[in-house]
C-alpha cells in the first residue's frame, strides 16, 4: 500500500485486506461522480459496503479462527452486496462498462481470497 507507518498490525499483511482497502477507496472516488440525488441512496450504500469488506477482515483478524471466519463471512457478504450496487450504478449509467467489469473482476478476486483464507482457517 502507499502509506507507511512506524506501527504495524498483522492484518495489514493480508493481501485480501490490502486489496479491499484499495477497492473501498476506488469506490469512494467513483461515487463522488454520481448525481447528488444518489448521495443518501446508491452512493452511500455502495461506499459503506465497499469499506465494510476491509473493516470486517481487520476487525476479525485479532480473534479466534472461528470468530475470524464469522467476520470473513460478513466481508464476503459485503463484497456480494457491492456486486448489486455496481450493477445498479451501471444500469443507471453512472459508470462505464469498463468500470463495471473492472469492479466485478476485483470483487471476484476479493471473494476468492476471502474464501481461501476462510478454508485455511478451518483446517
Amino acid at each position: 500500500m502507499d502509506f507507511e507507518s512506524s506501527y504495524h498490525f498483522s492484518f495489514e499483511n493480508l493481501i485480501v485486506c490490502q486489496k479491499s482497502i484499495v477497492f473501498g477507496e476506488e469506490v469512494n472516488k467513483l461515487v463522488e461522480t454520481f448525481p447528488k440525488k444518489e448521495m443518501f441512496r446508491l452512493s452511500s450504500q455502495f461506499s459503506r459496503a465497499a469499506d465494510s469488506i476491509a473493516a470486517n477482515i481487520s476487525e476479525g483478524s485479532a480473534s479466534t479462527d472461528a470468530n475470524f471466519n464469522r467476520y470473513l463471512k460478513m466481508a464476503w457478504d459485503s463484497s456480494h452486496e457491492c456486486v448489486t450496487w455496481n450493477t445498479k450504478a451501471f444500469l443507471r449509467n453512472y459508470i462505464t462498462k469498463e468500470q463495471f467489469e473492472s469492479n466485478r473482476a476485483t470483487l471476484t478476486e476479493i471473494g476468492k481470497m476471502i474464501s481461501a483464507l476462510s478454508k485455511k482457517l478451518k483446517k
